[in-house]
Parts: C-alpha cells; sequence; structure tokens
C-alpha cells in the first residue's frame, strides 16, 4: 500500500503538510508515505490517494491532521467504513473523468521529487526517441502535423517558431521557457512545474534538438518558490543521470539547463521584454522585427514557448502528431488547460480537447455556481481577455469562436462571476492590473490605461457623466492601434466586452446612480427594516467600525456616515431585517 499526500501550493495552503507530518506519527502498517503534485482538484483539498499495486484505489478529500489516525488504522486493517466520511463523492468524481490530461496527465500522480517515478511512468523516452531516431527536421515535422500552436495566449504554430530558429545562422542558439504566468486567477504553469517538473526538462530539450541549441532557460516568477525548489532539483537529478549536459543518450547533442527568477512583471510576458529581463535589464518591449528567432537572448537567434507548450511535446513525439491533431477542432488541435476560478463550485485544473464548450467546462465539470446562483459571465484570458456573457455560454473553445466574442484563449485563465459580480467594477479591477504592469515605454498604453482606470473609478463611485462611455470606447481603440506590444493592444479587451455585452450596467452607474449588482461601496446604502429587527444586537456586535446602535430588544440603526458596507450586519442577521440598496 502506498499513501501519497497532495503537496502542490494549494494543498500546502490547505494544510497537507500537517496531514503529511501527523501520519508520520503513525502506524502505517507498512505502507509506503510519500507525495505528489497537485491532481487539480484545489477546492477538496487536502486530499490523500491510497494505491495497491500501482493503482488508486481510494481518493480521500478536506483531510485534517485529525483525520491521520483514520487513515493509520484503515492502513493496518482495511476496513474502509473508517474513512467512508472522507471518501471523494461520485458527483466529485466527474470533475476528473471528464477531464482528457496531457500536459497534466501526471501531476498528482507521480513524485515530482523523485527521478525514478517520472522514469517509470514513460518519462524521457520521447527524448530519446528524438534525439537518436529522428532528425531535427523530423521532429519539427511531427509538431507540425501535431497542430500545436503556442499555449501562452498568442496560439503561434510551434513548428513554425521551432523552424525559424533552426534555420537562423549562427552555432549559439538558445531555447527560453517562459514560465512567467502574471495573469490573476492563472496557475497552470505553476501547477506543471511543481507537479512533474521533468515533464518541461524533456519538453525542453526536444525543443533544444530541434532548433540547434545548446542552452536553454527558464524564466519562471519568483513568487514561485516550491515550482523553482522542485524544478532546481529535478535538473540536478536529469543531469547527474545524464539525461542533461554533454552526450545526451550517447549522442552529439549536448544542453544544459539554468533557472532565472524573475521579479513578476506582467509585461514579462511578452517575449522581447522577458529576454531584455534575461539580460538583466528592465522588462520593456523590444520593437520587432528583428524576432527573437533571428536575434534574441544576447543578440542570438532564441525561440521561446511557455510552459504548457513544453509539456505537450513528449506526449506528440511518442504518441506522434496525428494523435494530437485528432483532437480540438479543425484550427485548434489538442487540449487545452484551464485554471477554473471564482463563484463556482468546484475550482481548479481542467484540461479538456480544444472543441467543448464553456458550458461542459463551468457546469458539467466545474458543478455551476456556488450557491445555485445565476451564471452571469466569465473572463478569459485574464486582463488580457474579456468577458463572454451568459447569452454565449455555449461558445466552442477554440481560438477563433473566442476570438469573435471579444475574448481570447490567453494562457488559460478561466474567472466565473454570478449574479453579485458588477460588471463595471471587474473591468475596473483588470484595468487597475494592466495600468499598473504597464512598462511605460509607450504613450498609448502608460498614459491610455490610466485615463480609462480613472474614468473607470469615476463611474463606480457615482459620479460618471454623459459620454463616459463614448470616452472610454475611443480610449479603447486608441490604445489597441497605438500599443507597442501586446500589453497594450489588449489591456482594452475587458472594457471593451462588458460594454458590448452589459452597457445597461453602465448606463444604471452613470444615468441612475446605482449598481445593479450591489457591489459598489459608493453607490449602495445598508438600512434596518423595523418591524423585522428583533434587537438581537448580533449585527452591532459584529460591526467592524461601530456604526450600528440600539438598545437589547429593540430596533437597531445604522449610521450611513460611519458605515464602511463590509457586509457583515447582514451576513449576522438571522432575522432577514437588513437590506442593502
Amino acid at each position: 500500500m502506498k499513501i501519497v499526500v497532495g503537496e502542490g501550493s494549494c494543498g500546502i495552503a490547505a494544510g497537507a503538510q500537517k496531514v503529511r507530518k501527523a501520519l508520520e506519527k503513525e502506524n502505517l502498517g507498512g505502507a509506503v508515505l510519500t507525495i505528489a503534485g497537485c491532481i487539480g482538484m484545489c477546492y477538496l483539498e487536502p486530499i490523500v490517494d491510497i494505491y495497491e499495486d500501482d493503482k488508486e484505489v481510494k481518493r480521500l478529500v478536506r483531510v485534517t491532521e485529525q483525520d491521520a489516525k483514520k487513515i493509520a488504522e484503515y492502513a493496518q486493517t482495511g476496513n474502509e467504513d473508517i474513512i467512508s466520511d472522507l471518501l471523494v463523492s461520485d458527483e466529485d468524481k466527474e470533475f476528473l473523468s471528464k477531464q482528457t490530461r496531457i500536459a497534466l496527465r501526471r501531476c498528482g500522480i507521480i513524485n515530482p521529487e523523485e527521478l525514478d517515478d517520472f522514469v517509470n511512468a514513460d518519462g524521457y523516452s520521447a527524448l530519446k526517441k528524438a534525439i537518436t531516431t529522428m532528425t531535427p527536421e523530423e521532429v519539427i515535422e511531427v509538431i507540425k502535423v501535431s497542430g500545436l500552436a503556442g499555449r501562452g495566449g498568442a496560439g503561434f504554430p510551434t513548428w513554425f517558431k521551432w523552424n525559424a530558429a533552426r534555420q537562423s545562422e549562427g552555432e549559439e542558439k538558445y531555447l527560453i521557457c517562459n514560465a512567467d504566468e502574471g495573469d490573476p486567477g492563472a496557475f497552470m504553469d505553476r501547477a506543471v512545474i511543481e507537479s512533474d517538473p521533468h515533464n518541461l526538462i524533456e519538453g525542453m530539450l526536444i525543443g533544444a534538438y530541434a532548433i540547434g541549441a545548446s542552452n536553454a532557460v527558464v524564466y519562471v516568477r519568483a513568487e514561485y518558490p516550491l515550482a523553482i525548489r522542485r524544478l532546481e532539483r529535478a535538473i540536478e537529478q536529469a543531469t547527474q543521470a545524464g539525461y542533461l549536459g554533454d552526450n545526451i543518450f550517447g549522442t552529439d547533442f549536448c544542453c544544459k539547463m539554468t533557472i532565472k527568477a524573475g521579479a513578476g512583471a506582467f509585461v514579462c510576458g511578452e517575449e522581447t521584454a522577458l529576454i531584455e529581463s534575461l539580460e538583466g535589464h528592465r522588462g520593456m518591449p523590444r520593437l520587432k522585427p528583428p524576432f527573437p528567432a533571428q536575434s534574441g537572448y544576447w543578440r542570438k537567434p532564441s525561440n521561446i514557448n511557455n510552459v504548457e507548450t513544453f509539456a505537450n511535446v513528449s506526449w506528440i513525439i511518442n504518441n506522434g502528431g496525428e494523435a494530437f491533431a485528432a483532437m480540438g477542432t479543425e484550427g485548434s488541435k489538442g487540449t487545452k488547460v484551464f485554471a477554473v476560478t471564482g463563484k463556482i463550485k468546484r475550482s481548479g485544473l481542467v484540461e479538456i480537447p480544444m472543441g467543448k464548450t464553456l458550458s461542459d467546462v463551468i457546469f458539467d465539470i466545474g458543478g455551476g455556481m456556488k450557491g445555485d446562483k445565476e451564471f452571469k459571465a466569465v473572463q478569459m484570458g485574464g486582463p488580457s481577455g474579456g468577458c463572454i456573457p451568459a447569452s454565449l455560454i455555449d461558445t466552442v473553445i477554440d481560438y477563433k469562436a473566442l476570438g469573435a466574442t471579444g475574448a481570447i484563449m490567453g494562457s488559460g485563465g478561466m474567472v466565473v462571476m454570478d449574479e453579485s459580480t458588477c460588471m463595471v467594477g471587474m473591468a475596473k479591477f483588470f484595468l487597475d492590473f494592466t495600468a499598473k504592469e504597464s512598462c511605460g515605454k509607450c504613450v498609448h498604453c502608460r498614459i491610455g490605461t490610466t485615463r480609462m482606470l480613472e474614468i473607470l473609478a469615476r463611474i463606480t463611485d457615482g459620479n460618471g457623466r454623459d459620454g463616459d462611455i463614448e470616452l472610454l470606447e475611443e480610449l479603447c481603440y486608441g490604445i489597441k492601434d497605438g500599443a507597442l506590444c501586446g500589453l497594450g493592444q489588449t489591456a482594452p479587451n475587458p472594457v471593451l466586452t462588458t460594454i458590448k455585452y452589459f452597457r445597461d450596467e453602465y448606463e444604471a452607474h452613470i444615468n441612475e446612480k446605482t449598481c445593479p449588482a450591489g457591489e459598489c461601496a459608493s453607490l449602495i446604502e445598508y438600512s434596518i427594516v423595523a418591524d423585522k429587527c428583533k434587537g438581537c444586537t448580533l449585527c452591532a456586535r459584529n460591526c467592524p467600525v461601530n456604526a450600528i446602535s440600539g438598545e437589547v430588544k429593540s430596533t437597531h440603526t445604522i449610521n450611513t456616515e460611519k458605515c464602511i458596507k463590509c457586509g457583515k450586519c447582514i451576513q449576522n442577521c438571522r432575522f432577514d431585517a437588513i437590506i442593502k440598496r
């Protein structure tokens, strides 16, 4: 028997390490205790899986330190009744059963800190196949047949970038992995590195072989300490085992790999800004051409792909480009990983074939809205993406269909919103992010996003004016047309899509000075209904600013000038005596 504790960042945050340490103190009846990364069911963490004969037989969810004794007793006796209250439900099993996993195929299954686990799960077999039986051109052809497009957001054909770098003159070339992942709500790349770091290394090595690079660099944000630590360990293990370094698998192919921890600038998701940061400069985009394939890192031919792109490569080499291309749609092949967050019942990592619909992800896999509230919209592609309304819930997930809505695929962030979300406030949230993350190199992005944010803040504060919507649209198109890089060119998307689909909310904020969702603090007011208030004092006792007064068993009142509109009074009232309007 093997007991596996899920120790990705989500699991650790929920208490997985405490669970493991508690299990270490118990008599596990000879069972082996080990760890894995994130299986993707973040909403059920901490998760403990029990294996027999290398087959998972029990998945325990929301495990606490106190449950360690139950698990130990089960390990000793095999009596399932002891852990019955911890077993994952049949309904929650659908979260994984309805997915198709390629990039995530080993995540949450193997120990990310043990090379043998990866090798025993077919690891490095694709690298061996590629460099011992295929030419670089044949590798590129397989990737071309697969239809693999960059999963970092742009969706550019991977083979084309590899081929351009391959054909560029120069003996010294670089292969770079973009693991910066700056989108709010996105954690796909982090999970892959934390859970299956050797898969990234193998994909990168195959890419390096294809373009003729002997140096590979992973640019990862410093806010991912666990990912960095596990990747460092994996690089050390792979080097010692001969998968990295000189004469790999006895061939002439040599490649070393290093890690660069970035400062977490969103603009470094743009490849030339990333290169500037790698070279020790401020992360600001370069003018193109020349493109990185001709003049990139240290002005040498370079290729950049993100983590998820590389995570697919070894599977494609082993299974053939045709197998990958058989999944998805005509213009969008294979699978895509999404980080599903927000007002959804089952949040976590989802990998599905392109061609599924938003409804498939949000309702079939994600289980619908928390509290069974009404689905309102989903933000696709992070701050560079756009809001897709409930009326378009059957939109197919591929690059073309999502683009037609005004949103983008992006790197895979999917923020789900219900009826309580203010769409003007959501647009302001993303504009606040992009305005702060603008590198400042071009006026359109630096000044334009700031002016847009000021207008949105004015609207949500109740000071909107006639013409603000039209002014926002004018600024949006000016920024899109004039910005230097992708950050500025896509920054207006959340504003444009929310105006397109939720213009009535903008008009209500401006003309009626109301927030239909009841979320903008400046436009709402709390009051107590006299004939419902029982004078229990719960609201007054829980008010953080003492804005509620009244005697026991008498009607209370709210001082609207002191009220900070936190909503704690409504949460604590047992008689529905407090209303928000």
